[in-house]
């Protein structure tokens, strides 16, 4: 399938609408599960190029409501450690094949769902800590990583802002500042690495309406839709996904 063929939009609307509820309602934790799931079926290499200008498009809608309200020393250490996070993904990105950007992408999916599960179950305990900027550019670094390769650098920030107390909107301006910044430092990579296309770029101008509206309705479901439904769901399609990443190309 290619972002050309309509038949793409089938799977691409609903998946983009579903990230810019994740990530301006409940954090940038689960958005990832949109370009894992357009990687089941076109190249992971087009569905990250699909995907990040419209990420960066729901950032700059989302930052309005959430403006100011983040914890600001925590964002300034999360974005110093993504830049050389980000540095080394895209050194990372020019020696593997797309086969391993799959695994990659499928077991991102697996772990994260694997760590919620730990949380939930208090096999994990997170206990609250006090600001650390070292830990901060830990947390950065992994998120950078993870982002750059699979847009999936939502779960070591969430392990460190969670880790910090936050509360609800506090957290979510932390993150949708961060993961801003974060795009914007992957953007130029992207660029030199041919991750952009004519193709990636056409299906953008065509999707950038449902991740507005996706953008809205997250920030409209951040008060009213309970969280545990919403990652539920969230997980149930993480799962699915990783194993049919894992089998595409083990196969």
């Amino acid at each position: 399938m290619s972002p050309l063929d309509p038949a793409f939009y089938i799977i691409a609307i609903p998946a983009v609408i579903f990230a810019g509820v994740s990530k301006a309602g409940f954090g940038s934790g689960a958005s990832f599960v949109s370009a894992a799931a357009l990687a089941l079926f076109i190249d992971p290499g087009l569905a990250l190029g699909i995907m990040l200008p419209l990420l960066m498009l729901v950032d700059v809608a989302s930052l309005r409501p959430y403006w100011r309200k983040w914890d600001a020393p925590a964002a300034r250490g999360l974005i110093t450690g993504a830049v050389p996070g980000v540095a080394v993904a895209a050194l990372v990105y020019t020696v593997v094949d797309d086969d391993a950007i799959r695994i990659l992408i499928g077991t991102i999916c697996i772990a994260f769902v694997a760590y919620q599960w730990a949380r939930a179950a208090g096999v994990l305990r997170v206990g609250n800590f006090r600001f650390s900027r070292p830990w901060a550019w830990v947390a950065g670094a992994a998120a950078g990583f993870t982002s750059f390769v699979s847009h999936a650098g939502g779960p070591p920030v969430a392990v460190f802002t969670l880790g910090l107390g936050m509360e609800k909107t506090r957290y979510q301006a932390t993150s949708i500042i961060t993961f801003w910044a974060i795009n914007l430092l992957k953007f130029v990579p992207y660029v030199f690495l041919g991750i952009f296309t004519q193709a990636t770029l056409l299906a953008d101008l065509i999707l950038a309406p449902f991740a507005l509206l996706g953008a809205w309705l997250g920030v409209k479901a951040h008060h009213m839709v309970s969280e545990r439904f919403f990652f539920g769901l969230t997980y149930t399609l993480l799962v699915a996904t990783g194993i049919r990443l894992f089998w595409l190309a083990l196969t």
